[in-house]
């Protein structure tokens, strides 16, 4: 006989948290563990997430709880909680994650001051080893596939045994998973491309139309490559999933709450306003300073982050900041074709 109880756990119960546990409970138990007795309550009694993921229904087999007794037994644990959480979140539940449990990340960002990805807050923070957090990433809309609309992801991970346990855990039909060792280029990706949706909602809002926005992508995951090269990720990374495939549907669709951040930007709104206004959390903004102080580190030059920044917390209007952003003077597009070309030996001699 199948033992009922829940070997999976999902900490966090905003619309990514909330997907992933819905996603687990339609092929077996699952614990979504809430901040709050009073969120849990309410996700119980009404079944719904619905400021999250309006008109989706919590299967039957998803139970929400505030409890951390509710990871004991578990087998993995999915951290979905805000970057600008995650260290005190996983200081207070260490405790109570089982030892032999797997741990799968899928928080995007960095940590300011630190400047760690979110598995290395995971791992110091709960005193994980590292070897035995994952991290999942790439254009991973949550309302669509709360829907059950088709997506795809990838798995990293040090150990190849752990991706492939996530993977025959997580994978469906409709959620396609693939694996990359290349942990730190998997979270790099999902960090940094936060950063240039908000650039290209802005974008949007100002009506610069889809030759305009496809430039600043491209020129955004050129910035997103440079800062990964430079930090020891495999280039290759950034033209998977993580990278140009959540590059697209972050910058191109509404549903990004980073899209939403820089559409409301170019209406002239702070960002102080905007914040508060947000059904979610826009990982950009709090990506944004600790992935350009970890550029100056590296002496890589990240430009549409520096704008993201002045628009956000410079004051400076988003009109002003796109313009130079044009204005600057060109150069050759595959001049850092070397650098990388030698980290995976395609250099010629």
């Amino acid at each position: 006989m199948t033992d009922p109880s829940p070997r999976v756990a999902v900490v966090g119960s905003g619309a990514w948290g909330t997907t992933l546990a819905i996603l687990v409970a339609r092929a077996e138990p699952v614990s979504l563990l809430c901040q709050s007795p009073e969120t849990a309550e309410r996700l119980m009694v009404e079944r719904r997430n619905e400021r999250r993921l309006p008109g989706v229904e919590l299967p039957p087999a998803l139970q929400a709880t505030a409890d951390p007794a509710a990871m004991e037994g578990a087998d993995m644990i999915i951290v979905a909680v805000p970057s600008t959480h995650l260290r005190a979140t996983m200081a207070r539940l260490a405790s109570a994650i089982p030892a032999a449990a797997d741990v799968l990340s899928v928080v995007k960002g960095l940590e300011p001051g630190t400047l760690l990805r979110m598995t290395e807050v995971i791992a110091h923070a709960a005193a994980i080893a590292p070897e035995r957090i994952a991290a999942l990433s790439g254009p991973n809309l949550a309302l669509e596939i709360a829907r059950g609309l088709p997506a795809s992801a990838v798995v990293a991970a040090e150990d190849p045994a752990l991706a492939d346990r996530v993977v025959a855990r997580l994978s469906r039909r409709e959620f396609r998973l693939y694996t990359n060792t290349d942990v730190l280029g998997v979270e790099l990706c999902g960090a940094l491309k936060n950063v240039i949706a908000i650039a290209a909602g802005a974008a949007d809002g100002l009506g610069f139309g889809d030759n305009g926005k496809a430039g600043l992508m491209t020129r955004g995951l050129a910035e997103m490559m440079r800062l990964g090269i430079a930090a020891g990720a495999n280039p290759l990374t950034f033209a998977g999933l993580a990278g140009i495939g959540d590059v697209i549907a972050t910058c191109g669709s509404r549903l990004s709450r980073n899209h939403r951040l820089g559409e409301e930007l170019a209406k002239g709104r702070a960002w102080a306003e905007i914040e508060a206004s947000l059904p979610g959390v826009a990982e950009g903004a709090y990506t944004v300073d600790a992935a350009i102080e970890l550029a100056g580190r590296l002496g890589v030059e990240m430009p549409i982050a520096r704008e993201v920044h002045n628009a956000l917390f410079e004051g400076k209007s988003v009109q002003r900041c796109l313009v130079d952003l044009l204005s600057r003077e060109s150069k050759d597009e595959l001049a850092d074709f070397r650098q990388w070309a030698e980290r995976i030996g395609l250099a010629p001699e």
